[in-house]
């Protein structure tokens, strides 16, 4: 049996192992991108209106001063009207990210809180975040112009305060009990359905439990003049409050205080100051027009109504503008409405029904109870209503004007003075035409003939009462002499009617002058 020689080939196929390198490359950088997609985070964006400070990859996102997040891009909206910030949040950051969460810049600020923020002066300004306890997950948010009041952990409770004007507060004023600061202003905002400025305050834990059912909040201004007819008082704040204002809290002496309020957000009225408060516990009241005849410059609403020194009411009103009803009468007059308030009046004006308290009143009036206007501070000019009894001159007759009850009145004192004054000068005028027509009457009775006639000592007598007249007599100097006398005491009487009518109408001219406009003329209406 022969054999071959000759060789069989077959091929074999085999994988170099130059190949190795990259498919192990391949390999890491597949588990790298699963590594780096897994643990990416979730992006979300930021709206801002600058961009100040703000560096893409440098400025990072903090929370407890540890890094949650970066800036990846920063542009312009389509509109130019904004930035618009994209960040990315660490994988176990997401979980903070609802629709409460809150993100501010953190940079140096000085507010009414203090200076904050001086650690970014070397490091750069970084963004602060708040995060949420909503249930609602959110990707897009708004940047805070302003640190939020209340840190994240802040136990406490948040009310609301309502007032007619905006402005009155700003985020991070002082909340101040007893002149200590127990919180902040957190927000400001206007219902524009009730057209009423909201304030949202956040009161610290343990002070919350000072806030009762019959809290009254109102403005502290720090500094408070008060000028009014007992003269001008200054009310001092903290110093805090003294710079920037804020609002204070408590509850008025002799209310009830109530339960503690746990209710969050609960809403409350914001009075102008805390005599605000004081007057708001009188809200029962009766009101009444008073007619005066002269001036009523210097008289303002919330002026008192006093009876013997002891208020009890406050002028409503002035003057009092209403369409004129028919049964209006004394239109020249000016109207001014008034409250009579039973609770300054009665201690026990609870116990009353309005008709009960009014008839009392009418009782008053028919005994001479009346009204009449005083200067209460001649430094000011301002003027209060002083109540009190005077006997009639004829009965009470009952009246309405405008609507309304009229509570009787009578002249001031600077009225009567001047009144008295005229009669005064109208005296002496008609004494001067006696006295010019006794003269007149004697000189005839001694030209007579009978007169002539009278024995000789008679005449003698006449005839030097006559040397007496003609001394005396109009063109003699004694004559011309009192007659000069009187009419310099009439043109300084005249001279001085227009000051006492300035006093009456201002007492405060003397001192600061008269440069305010000319009293209203009231106008008998059609």
């Amino acid at each position: 049996m022969e054999h071959s020689n000759k060789a069989h080939l077959s091929s074999q196929k085999q994988i170099s192992a130059i190949w190795i390198v990259p498919v192990i490359a391949l390999i890491i950088g597949i588990w790298m991108l699963y590594q780096y997609e897994t643990s990416k985070g979730k992006e979300v964006k930021i709206v801002l209106p600058s961009a100040s400070g703000i560096e893409v990859g440098k400025t990072q996102i903090k929370l407890r001063d540890v890094q949650v997040g970066v800036v990846t891009d920063v542009k312009l909206s389509d509109d130019y009207s904004h930035i618009v910030l994209t960040a990315n949040i660490n994988k176990d950051a997401e979980r903070m990210l609802r629709e409460d969460t809150l993100f501010w810049i953190v940079k140096p600020r000085i507010g009414t809180e203090g200076i904050s923020g001086l650690e970014t002066i070397l490091s750069g300004a970084y963004i602060q975040l708040q995060p949420g306890s909503s249930s609602t997950p959110r990707d897009n948010f708004q940047m805070l112009d302003i640190p939020p009041v209340a840190p994240p952990d802040a136990k406490g409770l948040r009310v609301v305060l309502s007032h007619k004007k905006a402005g009155k507060l700003s985020v991070g004023d002082p909340v101040i009990y007893q002149g200590f600061t127990v919180g902040r202003v957190e927000k400001v905002s206007f219902d524009i359905k009730k057209e009423k400025a909201l304030y949202q305050l956040f009161i610290f834990q343990p002070y919350d439990e000072l806030v009762r059912d019959s809290t009254h909040f109102w403005i502290e201004s720090g500094m408070d003049i008060d000028l009014n007819t007992q003269g001008f008082n200054i009310h001092l704040g903290s110093l805090e409050s003294l710079i920037s204002g804020g609002v204070s809290f408590s509850v008025p002496k002799g209310m009830k205080s109530g339960e503690t309020v746990t209710e969050q957000m609960k809403q409350f009225r914001l009075f102008n100051s805390a005599k605000d408060v004081n007057e708001s516990r009188y809200i029962r009241n009766i009101e009444y027009v008073m007619l005066f005849d002269g001036s009523i410059r210097g008289l303002n609403e919330g002026a008192p109504i006093e009876y013997r020194g002891i208020r009890i009411g406050t002028v409503e009103k002035v003057p009092f503008s209403q369409p004129i009803m028919s049964n209006d009468f004394h239109a020249d007059s000016v109207p001014v409405l008034i409250r009579i308030e039973p609770n300054r009046l009665f201690e026990s004006s609870g116990n009353f029904a309005t008709d009960q308290l009014k008839n009392k009143i009418k009782i008053g009036f028919e005994n001479g109870l009346s009204g009449r206007l005083k200067t209460g501070n001649f430094l000011t000019g301002a003027l209060f209503v002083d109540i009190g009894f005077e006997e009639l001159k004829e009965p009470y007759v009952h009246r309405k004007s405008k609507g309304y009850d009229v509570f009787p009145t009578r002249r001031g004192a600077q009225d009567e003075i001047q009144k008295q004054v005229m009669s005064i000068v109208s005296k002496l005028d008609k004494t001067l035409a006696s006295s010019e027509k006794v003269m007149s009457d004697l000189e005839k009775l001694i030209a007579r003939d009978d007169t002539q006639q009278l024995p000789s000592q008679l005449v003698i007598s006449l005839q030097k009462v006559q040397d007496t007249l003609d001394s005396i007599s109009e063109g003699s100097p004694v004559y011309q002499n009192l007659n000069d006398a009187l009419a310099e005491f009439e043109k300084v009487m005249r001279e001085l009617q227009p000051l006492i009518k300035k006093v009456n109408d201002k007492p405060n001219s003397l001192v600061f002058g008269d440069d305010a406009p000319s009293d209203p003329t009231p106008a008998k209406g059609k």
